[in-house]
């Protein structure tokens, strides 16, 4: 096991997922993904390790906490304690309507997935990082963390709702050690689009070895 402990991304996907788990792979990490789909997990592992970096998989649905929570403790079997949790699920399209529109089921699948979701992974492995005195939670949220709209109401929602979390655990583990940031990407991120995956993976890098900030806006 790697002694810089390992990246552990929840909500894996091609995008920023993967353009974390290669930055922080190349330093040393050993890297676990989590995500839904194993289709996904298996192409994600495979171009990961065309680029040099070998990742352990776990598939859950992460709504189910005890499905995410053993999904969590396998990785970390395989991968060594977490010393990077990169919290950065995306939520359904379908989800996201105007706020009339928007129904009790959208908001609670939402909140499911950005706060309750997010709640089982701090619960999963905040205790290590405490005993070790030492680690790092990163969270992502999309703009509307900061610039809600009333035709994509379930985002604004969901995200207050994660950034008020993500404030709380900083305020709480500070003293612990442990540094928690969150990043709100304002606009598409992509190949091409307004937020390179890449670049934003180096801020989250950036978040972590730095230790001086707790909410990064990227426009």
């Amino acid at each position: 096991m790697n002694e810089q402990g390992s990246l552990i991304v929840v909500g894996a996907g091609p995008g920023l997922g993967a353009a974390a788990a290669r930055r922080f792979g190349r330093h040393g990490h050993q890297v676990g993904l989590i995500a839904r789909t194993p289709a996904t997990l298996t192409a994600l592992a495979e171009d990961l390790r065309q680029d040099g970096v070998t990742a352990a998989t776990a598939t859950a649905d992460i709504t189910d906490t005890a499905a995410l929570q053993t999904a969590l403790g396998e990785v970390e079997a395989q991968v060594g304690a977490a010393e990077v949790v990169l919290f950065s699920p995306r939520p359904s399209l379908e989800w996201i309507k105007p706020v009339l529109e928007t129904g009790p089921d959208d908001i609670q699948h939402a909140v499911a997935l950005s706060v309750a979701a997010a709640a089982a992974t701090a619960q999963a492995l905040t205790p290590g990082m405490r005993r070790r005195g030492r680690g790092t939670l990163l969270f992502t949220t999309g703009g509307a963390a900061v610039e809600p709209h009333r035709d994509r109401a379930v985002s604004a929602i969901a995200y207050a709702a994660e950034s008020a979390y993500v404030r709380l655990l900083h305020e709480t583990l500070a003293d612990d050690g442990v540094h928690v940031a969150q990043a709100t990407i304002v606009g598409p991120i992509g190949t091409g689009l307004t937020h390179e995956p890449d670049d934003v993976a180096e801020r989250l890098w950036q978040l972590h070895t730095e230790r001086t900030r707790s909410l990064l806006v990227l426009r």
